[in-house]
């Protein structure tokens, strides 16, 4: 059976996807599959010694020290060899930001922003440096939950 015979055979999901139209729209419904898609992407932490898979959306932040660049989550940190700017360009499209020289800030996570620290939901303390601060300020007022 193909999914369309499904939409229309399946009464309590057709029911669910109309309502989810008639609320939301077509640009809802299309939001929501990229941010499930999002979610569930992996992104890969590789040492000589281990490899990682994590979800994109379980990263808190980045940091980096020379080349060695720790991976935090709720749970773990995880460690990867590159250069920031490189994790940047894989990461920016999932709403992570440069919030200091060394450190890249998952919007996502971010709880509250006081003074030039951003403080996220895990209550980690991260400094913005005035040329990162005012992108994350007007990225996190214009962040819609």
């Amino acid at each position: 059976m193909n999914w369309i015979q499904e939409l229309t055979s399946n009464e309590p999901l057709r029911s669910h996807i109309t309502a989810f139209l008639q609320t939301y729209g077509t640009p809802g419904l299309e939001k929501a599959l990229q941010f499930y898609a999002a979610t569930q992407e992996d992104y890969i932490c590789k040492t000589k010694k281990s490899i990682s898979k994590v979800k994109i959306s379980e990263i808190y932040y980045l940091e980096i020290q020379k080349h060695n660049i720790s991976i935090h989550t709720e749970q773990e940190t995880y460690q990867k060899y590159g250069t920031l700017n490189t994790e940047l360009k894989r990461l920016s499209s999932h709403n992570f930001m440069k919030c200091n020289q060394s450190c890249l800030v998952s919007l996502d996570k971010i709880r509250t922003i006081q003074s030039n620290d951003v403080i996220l939901l895990n209550n980690a303390k991260i400094h913005m440096s005035r040329n990162c601060a005012p992108k994350i300020l007007i990225a996190f007022s214009n962040k819609r939950g």
